[in-house]
């Protein structure tokens, strides 16, 4: 039976890229099938690693059928997976993010889940010596996903590890990563096709503090103002998002990749509340400049409180 390899809802660069990445080393290495498959559209710049690097894009994963083995990449929380993830045969996880708990499998399994940047780092560890086997194609998605994840080694998630990974991969492809990545930014900055909804749930999370659900939005750019200049209708979204996801409130933060800073939305007195006891800042308008505020792992999630 062919094991399916997939990462969360709204695919990111890293979260399409790893799933083919580790589909790739199940199959033509350890000789076990494997797809990879995701659980939507993917991104303007995951599409555009795709189309670079000349990778067919996974199918979309439909109903998961009970029993079906599968391996979880660059998430492990259930809220992020199909609601039959449980009932599905978990085989792995390989993550880098923290662990939210959830999960059920039937017997143990291989969990990898390290303080990196990016999946794809992790998996370079794993797949060790047998890299130098891997067509240009998955090479060059594990550079891409490692420059999305680190933002060009701009994020503070980045670690000496994921630039030397990155920097070893560059040099084995011969590709300059300035280049690679200022054309992977600029795919992840063109948003025009995308309705105000589908830009609030591109780059999201769910996360509960203080009992209130939240989804926390990112949107990634080397051009906020194209997203500023759409903040009142975004705003306008945000109620009918959140009525329709089960959340009391949707956040977004537009990271400006440039300047190393996050614009934050504020829309109401809630968001205003949280902005201020959250990031230490005093709003006084319907957005709030964070310098130096990049990740959501690392810089977002752990600060939200009212």
């Amino acid at each position: 039976m062919t094991t399916l390899v997939f990462g969360h809802k709204s695919p990111d660069t890293d979260s399409t890229g790893s799933p083919v990445i580790w589909a790739w080393y199940l199959s033509e290495v350890k000789g076990i099938p494997a797809t990879a498959m995701l659980l939507g559209e993917p991104n303007t710049e995951a599409a555009f690693m795709l189309r670079h690097w000349d990778l067919p894009k996974p199918d979309l994963l439909g109903d998961l059928a009970p029993d079906t083995p599968v391996v979880i990449v660059d998430t492990n929380n259930p809220a992020e997976l199909p609601a039959t993830v449980n009932e599905a045969r978990i085989e792995g996880i390989i993550d880098h993010h923290m662990l939210v708990g959830g999960l059920k499998t039937r017997s143990p399994i291989d969990i990898t889940i390290r303080p990196l940047a990016c999946t794809a780092t992790i998996m370079h560890d794993l797949i060790g010596d047998d890299l130098a086997r891997a067509p240009r194609g998955i090479k060059g998605a594990m550079l891409s996903c490692i420059l999305s994840d680190t933002l060009e080694f701009r994020s503070p998630t980045t670690t000496p590890h994921d630039r030397a990974v990155a920097e070893s991969l560059a040099a084995d492809l011969g590709v300059a990563i300035p280049d690679l990545a200022a054309a992977m930014f600029a795919a992840k900055s063109d948003v025009s096709a995308f309705s105000d909804a589908e830009l609030l749930r591109m780059d999201s999370k769910e996360y509960s503090v203080a009992g209130r659900e939240l989804r926390v939005s990112v949107l990634e750019t080397t051009a906020p103002q194209v997203v500023l200049d759409r903040k009142y209708s975004l705003m306008r979204s945000m109620e009918g998002v959140a009525a329709e996801d089960g959340a009391d409130q949707v956040l977004l933060f537009i990271v400006d990749i440039l300047r190393e800073e996050a614009t934050l939305l504020v829309p109401n007195d809630l968001v205003k509340s949280l902005a201020e006891a959250s990031f230490g800042v005093s709003v006084s308008g319907d957005t709030v400049t964070l310098p130096g505020v990049m990740s959501r792992k690392k810089q977002i999630l752990p600060a939200l409180r009212f």
